[in-house]
């Protein structure tokens, strides 16, 4: 009998096997990270670099070289400690001792910024506890180290509350909670910046691969189909298959019954279809699509009753476009009307797939229709992006009138990935590394280490780095900024559609572009702009794609590919 098999049978002994059989495990791991500075200190507090340590996380008997925190009348004992970087998870609180004898009274605030956590519930800069708690009161007693939180954060406050109280500290690392899964793809080149924005995008979608696919690891901690758009597009580009993305799309389709929209948007169920066909183009996963058939087909009906005689998309209910959009209804329309389009060509491949002639058919139909309207994207990027996508405008026309005008202005972090992709078509690929520096770059610049639901590159200028607290006559970037939902320190600064830049540039500067269900036939056409070379892995059903592009003297370019046997590769 091996350790695993003993395990078991000893807890069977303790506990009814039905009960541990019908219990759900949690299948992600957690790592303990310690903090790196204290970033300010408030009353007495002694020896605080101790926390810096890389303690062993058990507590013991006796204080040895303690973190002192004492509260006197009028001054609490307070202390921000910053780990880093974004995580998922909550911090452990180790306590040698306490001066009360019942447990100390602790105020913990967990941060995305360090402003965040310095703030108060509510105000005008809208600090809040929605989707999960990261401003909580608890107690800590002597020879204690509990587990507090679970949200998205970096920073976090930790005030003594109760007058003439005092804890010794042994340690407060943080409790990183993350699905141990491998990156199996990868991307270098001649850019350290754009290195570092490949990787950025790639852990904010790792941290928001949970259970589920989640849009945000504080605020936002569901499944939004639509915003899974540029967070599968990255798992497909960085992990190759996860289970979390099946699983989420299974759960929003039994959580929205037919005739309803996933999550109460139209738009969201044209992402939908978008994304089945998309997973199944890159996993080969046929059984997976033919679970889908079903209610991919109600969608299709729906969709085609909401096409007028003029051929204009016609759904009332969630016409969701992104949140710089929402308050321009004639851009809205035309981003809308792309996003049919593009819906009703996936579900005409996955019904020609699935041999369903009929529905194939009725995709044709309504592809034809949908395309006799003419749209007026006015100055919207987003909007114009989508309809190049859809092959409904000309990508050069669109860029040049549009797209590049202004760089980066105008950028939206979810729509990031087609804005560039639209560019991409029209041959502006050195316009598309610049606009990736200055937008995603302006976000680094300000001490992000995951990227943010909502950005403009004005938020740049006097702001104050978000790792640190503003000094006078600078700009609280969190706390002053966002809209809609997002106003204030309620802004998600983890967000997975935000990471869209990361596959862009693994199939626009490595050149990798699926052309066969299964990643069966791959094209490698690689654009380097002005970098000097780029290399990386792409993951693949069969295992990663090599592929090294060196720019040569005469502006050509020299390519090393590797491939699985199994991988037809153009180029």
């Amino acid at each position: 009998m091996d350790v695993t098999e003993r395990s078991r049978k000893d807890i069977f002994r303790i506990m009814d096997k039905s009960t541990v059989d019908s219990g759900k495990k949690d299948i992600r791991s957690r790592v303990f990270i310690f903090p790196k500075r204290v970033v300010w200190k408030n009353g007495h507090i002694k020896n605080e670099q101790a926390l810096l340590e890389e303690r062993d996380l058990q507590i013991s008997l006796c204080a040895h070289n303690p973190c002192v925190m004492k509260s006197s009348k009028g001054k609490k004992a307070s202390l921000l400690l910053d780990y880093g970087i974004e995580l998922h998870g909550g911090i452990r609180i180790l306590v040698w001792s306490d001066s009360t004898g019942r447990g100390a009274k602790l105020r913990i605030r967990f941060g995305e910024s360090a402003t965040e956590a310095m703030s108060e519930l509510g105000g005008d800069l809208n600090a809040t506890n929605d989707h999960a708690r990261r401003d909580i009161v608890t107690e800590t007693g002597m020879m204690s180290m509990n587990q507090i939180g679970e949200s998205g954060f970096r920073f976090v406050r930790i005030d003594l509350e109760e007058e003439d109280a005092a804890i010794e500290v042994k340690a407060i690392p943080a409790v990183l909670i993350y699905k141990d899964v491998e990156y199996r793809g990868s991307f270098s080149c001649s850019d350290q910046m754009l290195n570092r924005i490949w990787d950025v995008g790639a852990y904010t979608v790792h941290l928001n691969m949970q259970e589920y696919i989640w849009d945000g690891i504080k605020r936002d901690r569901l499944v939004w189909v639509g915003d899974m758009h540029p967070e599968t597009t990255t798992i497909q580009a960085v992990f190759g298959y996860d289970d979390a993305v099946e699983k989420s799309l299974d759960f929003i389709r039994k959580e929205t019954p037919l005739p309803g929209w996933m999550n109460n948007m139209a738009t969201y169920s044209m992402w939908y279809a978008i994304i089945v066909y998309d997973w199944f183009l890159h996993t080969g996963r046929k059984d997976f699509v033919k679970k889908q058939k079903d209610y991919l087909a109600g969608i299709l009906d729906q969709l085609s009753e909401n096409i007028d005689e003029n051929g204009k998309d016609t759904v009332t209910q969630g016409r969701f476009l992104d949140w710089p959009s929402n308050d321009k209804p004639i851009a809205v329309d035309a981003g809308v009307q792309a996003i049919h389009y593009i819906a009703t060509e996936s579900l005409k491949k996955i019904f020609t797939l699935l041999d369903d002639r009929e529905r194939a058919a009725q995709c044709e139909r309504d592809l034809e229709k949908l395309k006799r309207y003419e749209t007026d994207y006015q100055n919207s990027k987003q909007a114009a992006a989508l309809l190049v996508m859809a092959g409904l405008k000309d990508p050069k026309e669109v860029n040049e009138n549009l797209l590049k005008v202004g760089g980066a202005a105008g950028m939206s972090t979810f729509m990031g990935y087609y804005i560039l992709t639209a560019r991409a078509m029209a041959g502006d690929y050195e316009g598309c590394l610049s606009c990736i520096r200055d937008y995603w770059g302006g976000m680094l610049k300000l001490g992000a280490t995951t990227f943010w639901e909502d950005f403009d590159i004005e938020w740049i200028k006097n702001g104050a780095p978000i790792d640190r607290l503003p000094e006078e006559g600078e700009i609280d970037v969190h706390g002053s900024y966002g809209g809609y939902c997002y106003i204030g320190y309620r802004h998600s600064l983890c967000h997975g559609w935000a990471s869209g830049v990361t596959p862009w540039l693994s199939e626009n500067i490595l050149g990798v572009k699926v052309l066969e269900p299964g990643c069966k036939k791959v094209r490698i056409d690689p654009h380097l702009g002005g970098l000097e070379w780029a290399e990386g892995n792409y993951p693949t059903p069969y295992g990663e794609i090599y592929v090294f592009h060196k720019k040569k003297e005469d502006g050509s370019i020299k390519s090393k590919i590797k491939a699985p046997k199994e991988i037809e590769i153009c180029t």
